[in-house]
């Protein structure tokens, strides 16, 4: 049975954390991020290898290799609390690189189900990232993190878009869909459209909590997501692009573990399309 230290610090002396069951050195730096529980064999399964290594509380975690890079992904569950608590304890056991693999609803027409979409940045409509930081603290993706996922995209041929996300931690009235007997408050009704027109690209319910806890902490961040919903259209498909985020999410682990080691061995920290050439020169 383990025991934990305390009330305020709820992990035994070998730093196994309370909620993902996991401690130092059980995952590499790289981790990928569903929601869905079921989703992580799903991703495990298109790695060199991969095995689940816990599964506590809806958290569940495999660890593998994806062209011979170590990488891990967890479940978070929905919604930006448990994602929150996922993202804490994965930082206590040495994990600093997160990128959202989820489904997300377009707010443009354009984007088509089964399209990716790469976030920028996101919206804050979530309760756990105020509790953290102002609301006027920006909910950004890292650069580097961005620009592998949009390499990874343009490698593998799928059809993406990038630009800002919104994140709510309610799928239906937060989202402008009515509520039990037609329930919707002023502020929620006709969201989708507002944020339309503000060029947001798509809703979901994560990354603005990934987002905000990753740079407060000087992690790093990204998301993918699968258009399975057009609020524009009103189509929905719950299966539609879910492959090609898994794909364009594994390949970006891969190419950022080589932009880190160049970056390593050049002794440059920062990212930059200089850095870039001047390596591959020597």
């Amino acid at each position: 049975m383990s025991v934990f230290k305390s009330a305020l610090t709820p992990e035994t002396a070998e730093g196994l954390q309370y909620h993902i069951h996991l401690k130092p050195g059980d995952v590499p730096r790289y981790v990928l991020l569903p929601g869905d529980p079921g989703r992580v064999p799903l991703i495990a399964s298109y790695w060199d290898e991969g095995r689940k290594i816990s599964e506590h509380r809806g958290y569940v975690c495999y660890v593998g290799k994806y062209r011979g890079v170590g990488l891990a992904a967890m479940s978070t569950g929905i919604g930006g609390p448990s994602t929150a608590i996922a993202v804490e304890e994965l930082l206590r056991v040495g994990a600093d690189t997160f990128i959202r693999v989820g489904t997300t609803g377009a707010l443009q027409e354009y984007v088509r189900l089964g399209d990716v979409v790469i976030s920028t940045a996101a919206v804050r409509f979530d309760g756990v990232s105020r509790i953290y930081v102002d609301p006027e603290y920006p909910a950004v993706a890292s650069y580097d993190v961005l620009l592998a996922l949009i390499e990874a995209a343009e490698i593998l041929g799928v059809r993406y878009h990038v630009g800002i996300t919104a994140s709510s931690d309610s799928f239906y009235v937060g989202q402008g869909r009515p509520g039990f007997k037609g329930y919707l408050p002023d502020r929620w009704r006709g969201i989708e459209v507002k944020l339309k027109e503000l060029n947001v690209l798509n809703f979901e319910m994560e990354a603005s909590t990934i987002f905000t806890l990753a740079n407060i902490y000087g992690a790093r961040a990204g998301a993918v997501c699968a258009a399975i919903a057009n609020r524009v259209t009103n189509e929905f498909d719950p299966h539609a692009g879910i492959t090609e985020a898994i794909k364009v999410a594994n390949e970006a682990v891969r190419i950022l573990y080589e932009w880190d080691e160049l970056l390593r061995s050049s002794g440059k920290r920062y990212l930059s399309f200089s850095v870039l050439r001047s390596v591959l020169r020597r």
